[in-house]
């Protein structure tokens, strides 16, 4: 009976967890560089600066791929966030550049983040809904609703998973919202332009 064992295991247990908490100091420093770059990029879409939301893009991919080697084992959900922020500005640039929406695979993300970061988009794309009625582009405005509406859809069956991807149910209400608060802003808009096509045709 002895504490021999004991002696030669803690400094090694002590060693390991100093490279973990290196790594999780590491990661919690620089995921907020993802997401500036991530909402950066998300500002210049709606500013129709996508020149500069592609660099932007490009940078929170390159943090990314770093921030990834370090999460192992259990620090991976240390890149939840920056993931999900990725894929938020991504899908939107590539909506609005009338693109697919690049598969979780081909981003290199986990599903979760996948899932939580098209939910995200689904906002942002009411705001370009909005601006593009704003500007007198109707025929676009319904396409970019259909593209919202239809990604809500999709989606809305992983409220069912909302114990294991955590805030799904509650990001779903509140995109349930912002479907029907787009429909009724667009359909008024609608009405309105066949309203004044109506009356012009009268004065002629």
């Amino acid at each position: 009976m002895g504490l021999k064992n004991v002696r030669t295991s803690l400094p090694i247990i002590s060693k390991e967890l100093e490279k973990t908490n290196s790594s999780r100091e590491f990661l919690i420093k620089n995921n907020r560089a993802v997401v500036i770059n991530c909402s950066q990029a998300i500002i210049s879409i709606h500013k129709k600066d996508l020149v500069t939301a592609k660099n932007k893009i490009k940078k929170a991919k390159e943090q990314l791929l770093k921030l990834k080697q370090k999460a192992t084992g259990d620090l991976d959900r240390y890149v939840l966030t920056p993931e999900q922020e990725l894929v938020e500005a991504v899908s939107l640039l590539s909506i609005i550049e009338g693109k697919d929406i690049p598969s979780y695979k081909s981003l290199k993300v986990s599903g979760e983040s996948y899932i939580l970061g098209l939910l995200d988009c689904i906002g942002e794309l009411k705001r370009q809904v909005i601006d593009t009625i704003r500007v007198g582009n109707l025929k676009k405005a319904e396409s970019l609703f259909d593209m919202m509406e239809n990604l809500y859809l999709m989606l809305y069956p992983f409220a069912t998973y909302d114990k294991i991807v955590k805030e799904t149910r509650r990001k779903l209400d509140v995109n349930r919202s912002l479907v029907e608060d787009t429909r009724t802003i667009l359909t008024e808009e609608i009405r309105r332009q066949k309203l004044i096509e109506t009356i012009n045709k009268t004065k002629k």
